[in-house]
């Protein structure tokens, strides 16, 4: 079985009798007379296909009863070949066979009678679809609405959420998913280093933005994990700045937070660069307080924890350093200097699925640890982020080969390393 495979039959575990799951791929949405954005697969489709084109979908039907079988099949979009010499190739039954696993192909326009016999036969009762939604005011993904239009077709089904099911699922990653997670943190490091060497005071933000996006892309990455944020001085204290449009100037920090992504799967990497070569010694002594809370959560990480028991020893490192520099008195006053949390999951979403029942980290699962102090006052911005992977007894650090230290990044920056 391929790692497409293996997770289908997972799923199917988890299903009930007498249920399909049904999850598409997506669609182009359109943003001008003629063109559409970037297209993104359905990040559960492609977990469970290994598939990231438009106009695809993926039926699971779990068997009710001892005489039916369990059976898989995947609806491709059927090439013609007079639109294919305007928009590129399609995939072939072949090939998504080939990469998939699943030897059921078939064409997207007899999905829908496909469907109608499963649920007209009373073999389907249940309908898994994704049904996420992040807060009341979203707009429907491409799936809530194909659930939608299913329950006003077939409103006796009893429908169930999917995406708590395969998100449980994607926590854990397999030893596939952990070399192209490895090989996104390799791309990311080498770029780093080629920023750390370009960079210099007059530069704009956007140049060493740029810098690092052609070295992934040469490197062989998909793209940018996320938008990159490169924000110098007082743009360095804003978490999500994504205009990269100042000049950097001599005497600032920019704290760069960016990721490749590799074959769908993303790092998610933060350093903090002094962009004339050297740290002040204020910056030097608040950066020191940032990276002994990354160490320390570093350390800490193993399985049982959790990512709030990570955040408190993370605010707890971080406080007794500003407590011991005479910036606060106390450790509740750290909130005014940092206000995020030290860990996320990542994977084939920076931001990767959580199911809210798993509350503790597992052997397989990857974590960031990004610790950051923020003081507007002085407009010093600083966050380390690296990459962990939870193993059986503590952590491996994905990103443990890219400099961290002030000493490693200033050696970078006089050529000297």
């Amino acid at each position: 079985m391929n790692e497409y495979t293996a997770r289908r039959s997972a799923l199917l575990e988890k299903m009930e009798a007498g249920s399909m799951l049904l999850l598409y791929s997506g669609e182009t949405v359109p943003c001008s007379l003629d063109e559409g954005y970037a297209f993104e697969a359905n990040r559960n489709f492609f977990y469970l296909t290994g598939l990231r084109r438009e106009n695809m979908a993926l039926a699971m039907v779990k068997a009710g009863t001892e005489d039916l079988k369990d059976h898989i099949v995947l609806f491709i979009e059927e090439a013609v070949p007079s639109m294919e010499r305007w928009t590129g190739k399609r995939v072939t039954k072949e090939e998504a066979i080939a990469i998939t696993g699943i030897q059921d192909v078939r064409f997207i326009d007899s999905l829908d009678g496909f469907i109608g016999r499963c649920i007209n036969r009373e073999v389907v009762e249940t309908l898994y679809m994704e049904c996420y939604r992040d807060a009341k005011s979203d707009v429907d993904s491409y799936n809530m609405r194909k659930a939608k239009e299913m329950m006003a077709a077939y409103p006796t089904l009893a429908l169930k959420n999917a995406f708590p099911v395969i998100a449980g699922m994607r926590m854990v990653k397999d030893e596939s998913e952990i070399a192209l997670m490895q090989k996104a943190v390799d791309l990311t490091g080498e770029a780093l280093t080629r920023v750390l060497k370009t960079l210099k005071p007059g530069m704009m933000e956007y140049q060493a933005q740029a810098e690092f996006e052609y070295a992934i892309r040469m490197g062989g990455a998909d793209g940018t994990a996320f938008a990159t944020i490169a924000g110098s001085g007082i743009n360095g204290c804003m978490l999500h700045y994504g205009t990269n449009h100042c000049e950097m100037k001599d005497g600032s920090l920019l704290l760069l937070d960016l990721g490749a992504k590799y074959k769908g799967y993303c790092a998610d990497i933060t350093r903090t660069y002094p962009v004339g070569g050297k740290y002040t010694e204020r910056q030097k002594q608040i950066y020191d307080i940032v990276l002994a809370a990354n160490r320390a959560v570093k350390e800490a990480a193993k399985p049982g924890m959790t990512t709030a028991e990570l955040n408190d020893i993370c605010k707890k490192k971080l406080a007794e350093g500003l407590i011991a520099i005479g910036k606060i008195t106390s450790e509740e006053e750290i909130g005014t200097y940092y206000m995020h949390g030290v860990a996320h999951h990542l994977g084939i979403d920076t931001h990767d699925a959580v199911d809210p029942h798993t509350g503790k980290l597992a052997p397989g699962m990857v974590i960031t640890n990004e610790p950051g102090l923020y003081i507007d006052e002085e407009e010093i911005g600083i966050r380390i982020e690296d990459d962990l992977l939870i193993t059986e007894d503590g952590c491996i650090e994905l990103s443990a080969h890219i400099a961290r230290t002030t000493q490693e990044i200033e050696a970078i920056m006089a050529g000297i390393a």
